[in-house]
């Protein structure tokens, strides 16, 4: 009996040193960049549990649309209808856009792959597949970046006439 627990003592033991000795490894070494990679001083975090960081939120970038809806109109069904919205960045820092994601299949976006430089534009290129569609539709396109706001949403609405 004695044996057993002096053998589930050492299994926890060796187990206990592994999982120390595997952290001390992964906390010494420094994240590397690979060519074609983007810097991660690209993305900073200004909150923490501490508070935020106003001086570095306003370093960040900005995402700012000329319009976050836009109206198709009266389509008809079967129609593939699209729209750019356009933005700039007025921030201090490149922004980078890591995801649009619009709300269903039948919506989607298009975005900048490379980061935006400060005081450049681009355009986020949303297309709109009416197929199966009819009556009023409204969409929603979340834009996931790195600036001060997180993540936009632009919307997309449209009146849809069953084909004939």
């Amino acid at each position: 009996m004695n044996r057993m627990i002096g053998l589930k003592k050492c299994l926890v033991a060796s187990s206990l040193i592994m999982m120390l000795a595997a952290c001390g490894e992964s906390a010494e070494k420094e994240p590397q960049s690979k060519d074609g990679l983007l810097s991660t001083d690209l993305v900073n975090n200004p909150q923490s549990a501490a508070g935020l960081d106003t001086a570095l939120f306003n370093e960040l970038p900005t995402m700012e649309f000329e319009d976050s809806v836009h109206d198709f109109g009266m389509l008809t069904e079967g129609m593939k209808a699209t729209y750019g919205f356009e933005f700039v960045n007025n921030g201090k820092k490149p922004l980078i856009v890591s995801a649009a994601k619009g709300s269903c299949g039948c919506a989607v976006a298009e975005y900048p792959r490379d980061p935006v430089a400060p005081g450049a534009s681009g355009i986020i290129q949303v297309l709109f597949d009416t197929y199966g569609k009819s009556g009023h539709q409204e969409k929603s396109i979340s834009v996931t970046t790195n600036s001060q706001r997180g993540v936009h949403m632009l919307y997309i609405k449209a009146d849809v006439k069953a084909a004939q």
